[in-house]
């Protein structure tokens, strides 16, 4: 099921990813601002798409400790095991 997740994030992270920057840079430990470029308003659209792909919400402290890839997917799967 995690894999499933990180494919789907992946998908939504590589719609923001600025032009000097594959998707095929996206990895677990990917630092969304430093490694990946993408600004914090691309971060705040990231979390709106996170929140229609997987049908749950995000308060603000997640979007706080969402940092990397693997902060997201964390987060994404306890979001849903509390469903």
């Amino acid at each position: 099921m995690e894999k499933e997740h990180f494919v789907k994030l992946k998908e939504i992270v590589s719609n923001y990813l600025p032009d000097d920057v594959s998707s095929e840079a996206i990895q677990m430990e990917s630092n969304f601002l430093e490694e990946l470029n993408i600004n914090s308003a691309n971060l705040v659209d990231i979390v709106l798409d996170v929140e229609d792909a997987f049908d749950i919400m995000l308060e603000n402290e997640d979007m706080d400790g969402m940092q990397t890839m693997a902060d997201a997917q964390r987060i994404i799967q306890t979001k849903l095991e509390a469903k």
